[in-house]
C-alpha cells in the first residue's frame, strides 16, 4: 500500500482523493466480510485487520499533521474513531473479541460519508 501526505497529493481534485478513500474502505469492509466466521489467527482474519488497521494508522497520523485542513472537532472525532478501531482490532487479534460486526458497522460509516 502506498502512502501519501497531503502535500503530496494536494494537485489532486478533493473528488480523487475522497475517491481513493473510499476504495480504501470499500475494500477493507470487503477483506472483513470475508474474515467473519474465521479464527482470530487465521490469514483471512488477519489480513483484513492488518489491512485495516494501516488505513487508521495513516489515517491518525494524517489528521494530526498540520496541514491537514480539517476542522480541529472533526479531525478529533476521526482520531477518536482510529484509535477505537485500532483497540478492537487488537482484541481480536489476541482472540479476546471474535465479532468484526462493529468494525465492519464503523467502517461502512465512514466509508458512506465520503460520497
Amino acid at each position: 500500500m502506498y502512502q501519501f501526505s497531503y502535500s503530496e497529493i494536494l494537485e489532486d481534485s478533493p473528488k480523487d482523493c475522497r475517491q481513493r478513500e473510499y476504495d480504501l474502505f470499500d475494500r477493507a469492509i470487503t477483506l472483513l466480510r470475508a474474515a467473519e466466521g474465521h479464527s482470530s489467527q487465521s490469514p483471512e482474519m488477519l489480513g483484513a485487520l492488518v489491512f485495516l488497521q494501516r488505513i487508521w494508522t495513516f489515517l491518525i497520523k494524517d489528521l494530526g499533521h498540520p496541514d491537514n485542513g480539517l476542522p480541529d472537532k472533526l479531525k478529533g472525532q476521526l482520531i477518536s474513531i482510529g484509535l477505537w478501531v485500532m483497540k478492537e482490532s487488537d482484541l481480536i487479534i489476541r482472540g479476546e473479541h471474535n465479532s468484526l460486526a462493529a468494525l465492519i458497522d464503523i467502517n461502512i460509516l465512514i466509508k458512506d460519508g465520503l460520497k
